[in-house]
């Protein structure tokens, strides 16, 4: 059976007959805190760019969920990978995806990463191998399944991180992937962030089994499931099944619990939830959690609160007007990247174009 975690008590060693050694360090519980609170900054700006038409297709808001992603994302190495879904747009900043370049992204500017062409719920940035999302429900879960067994074929300790939602878990692409990252012991983490809703499918209509982490015993390696509304708890989860991807014993699945505040997108009512249900999750807010823990550890004020949040809103301003002030990319640039040949001779120089078979 899956392990469950669901306190966030922190493990101790002895050091000395009266001393001992925390198992995360007080700076490491106040970055943990900070992340969380610019994401849920971060996508709230997003949200209101969205309604304001500063950027056109939907967004895909993880508010409620920031626990989930920035415990397990948040000590990843450069050369580490992950495999973000279309609700994940934090984990780029969590790795280290510059502001301005994530909001270029979704105004679709020329200088975005990906040059506009996959605005605004697919964000990749391959200088810190932040995989593009895919489309297609779990089909990121392949490729960074894929970039785990390159890491093993090239022999060093770079591992993925792939995320997906509930509803990735009723799909091929996920059993696909888990199967074969666990037949050849790769270093590769899933993450399952249960919301509890896949778009307005409840859970309930998916899955038989109550814990989606017990699912990993088909595939002959760990799972295990997580309060992923607590911070400490997923870190620590997290932190294990990193450590054990490193040392080339597998993946790991981790199920963490948790729930978007809002619709499965801005142009999404959820009228299918109970108001009442939307209300018990609020209460479990991880960062309002978060806060009450580090009160009582003596690491919280809100002097120091409202410090993070006036120079973050101050960087997502210099990024918005960033965003705000870049081209838009011509349009004879769509196919460039795609095609061998000079897509702009082409079209520029039809009479010259001859392809070779």
């Amino acid at each position: 059976m899956p392990t469950k975690v669901k306190e966030p008590v922190e493990a101790t060693a002895a050091n000395g007959a009266n001393h001992a050694s925390p198992l995360i360090s007080d700076d490491k519980l106040r970055q943990l805190y900070s992340t969380m609170l610019k994401c849920r900054t971060l996508e709230e700006r997003a949200r209101v760019l969205f309604k304001q038409s500063k950027f056109t297709g939907n967004y895909y808001a993880a508010v409620g969920q920031e626990a989930a992603a920035v415990g397990t994302a948040i000590d990843l190495r450069v050369e580490d990978t992950i495999g973000p879904s279309h609700r994940d747009f934090i984990t780029g900043f969590i790795k280290g995806a510059p502001l301005d370049k994530m909001l270029c992204h979704l105004y679709a500017r020329a200088n975005s990463p990906d040059k506009g062409r996959s605005s605004p719920a697919h964000f990749g940035y391959a200088p810190l191998n932040v995989i593009t999302p895919a489309s297609t429900i779990a089909a990121q879960l392949n490729i960074a399944t894929g970039v785990a067994l390159a890491n093993k074929m090239k022999k060093n300790d770079n591992i993925a991180v792939a995320y997906s939602g509930d509803g990735s878990t009723s799909l091929g692409f996920w059993h696909e992937a888990l199967n074969f990252a666990g037949v050849h012991d790769l270093p590769i983490v899933f993450v399952c962030q249960n919301n509890l809703w896949a778009e307005s499918v409840n859970l309930q209509f998916q899955t038989k089994v109550p814990d989606i982490s017990v699912k990993a015993q088909a595939y002959g390696f760990p799972g295990i499931t997580v309060d992923g509304n607590d911070v400490v708890a997923v870190y620590r989860v997290a932190q294990e099944a990193i450590a054990r991807a490193r040392r080339g014993q597998g993946p790991t699945l981790i199920e963490c619990k948790t729930y978007r505040w809002y619709g499965h997108s801005e142009i999404d009512p959820a009228k299918y939830r109970d108001p009442e249900e939307v209300e018990r999750w609020k209460a479990k807010d991880p960062i309002a959690g978060m806060e009450k823990y580090l009160t009582a550890k003596g690491l919280f004020t809100a002097e120091w609160k409202q410090q993070i949040l006036e120079g973050f809103n101050n960087e997502l301003d210099a990024a918005i007007e960033i965003a705000d002030k870049s081209p838009l990319p011509d349009g004879v640039e769509a196919l460039d990247h795609v095609f061998s040949f000079d897509i702009r001779d082409r079209v520029l120089n039809p009479k010259s174009y001859s392809p070779s078979y």
